[in-house]
């Protein structure tokens, strides 16, 4: 893994030789994140306290690219070492609070002018949407909040960020598929299924008109799960966003209901969005999965990437 740095005068620099690496690809929220440690020379204090971006290539690849938020310069008896952390690009957007805003008519051209391009983010791919009721960014929301929800609630989609940090703001298209199976060498391989929180039924409630609508997760109930949340949205909602508002609550409880984590020995290749084919007969894991999040690590146990999956909500 090679690191190099960009500096808020647009001067490049490749860091020293990585000694340890962490670099975390999601794609989305939470968002990717990296730490990288190599020796500190003594002409690098300037460039660090300008250090603006972070780039990880693997080979010709590009890993990741993300924005620097911390250094950390550390002396031992073994010598000097600097410490970079920082996110990727949804980082931006999360940071950045929206003031509130309603629209009428609305396109995501227009969201992404007015919540994404002005904090450095780049978008030249996206989806044909316009709002068919009037969409209110509320107070206290950030600029990723006023994006993702226009996306969820016109495309059923949620925007994701390329490698190079450019976000695409189009439905989810299959990548390539990995395989597991017993013949898949595994350092460590773990499944979790957490009901908690995992919601059975959302009652939608539209105050204005004094309506409402109620989605039942009927597989969660069939399993003598009990969690209601009921909802208001504002006035003029029609009844199929509504809806859409119900079944969008319940898929999002369901994303991390059942998460398989497996730690593979050196660098695989992969991204979020890809699906992980499993046929596991020990541990009784079969089926497709999506990739949630990929992590490269290089530590003085060696090198691994660690293959986050979850269960693909429909």
């Amino acid at each position: 893994m090679i690191g190099r740095i960009i500096t808020c005068e647009e001067t490049a620099w490749q860091l020293p030789p990585l000694l340890e690496w962490d670099i975390l690809r999601t794609g989305s929220v939470p968002c990717d994140a990296f730490s990288v440690t190599c020796v500190c020379t003594p002409d690098m204090a300037d460039k660090l306290h300008k250090a603006s971006s972070f780039l990880a290539w693997e080979g010709e690849r590009l890993v990741l690219k993300g924005f620097v938020d911390e250094y950390e310069i550390s002396q031992t008896p073994a010598g000097r070492t600097v410490t970079l952390a920082g996110r990727g690009h949804a980082g931006r957007l999360l940071d950045n609070e929206s003031r509130p805003l309603t629209y009428q008519g609305a396109t995501l051209a227009e969201i992404v002018r007015n919540h994404v391009t002005p904090y450095g983010v780049h978008c030249t791919q996206m989806a044909d949407l316009r709002a068919s009721s009037v969409y209110t960014v509320a107070a206290g929301s950030s600029q990723w909040k006023a994006l993702e929800g226009f996306c969820r609630t016109y495309g059923g989609f949620s925007p994701r960020f390329a490698a190079d940090g450019e976000m695409i703001a189009l439905p989810e298209t299959p990548g390539r598929t990995l395989r597991l199976d017993g013949g898949t060498q595994l350092l460590r391989l773990t499944k979790r299924e957490n009901h908690y929180g995992v919601l059975s039924e959302v009652l939608v409630i539209d105050k204005k008109r004094n309506v409402s609508y109620s989605v039942k997760n009927e597989d969660f109930i069939r399993r003598c799960g009990q969690c209601r949340r009921v909802l208001y949205t504002p006035g003029q909602s029609t009844w199929a966003a509504m809806r859409y508002t119900g079944e969008y609550q319940i898929a999002r409880s369901r994303e991390d209901e059942v998460v398989v984590t497996a730690v593979l020995p050196g660098t695989v290749e992969a991204d979020p969005g890809d699906t992980a084919e499993l046929s596991l007969d020990g541990c009784g894991l079969y089926g497709s999965y999506r990739v949630a999040a990929v992590e490269h690590t290089l530590s003085a146990e060696g090198e691994t990437t660690t293959l986050t999956l979850k269960e693909r909500q429909g």
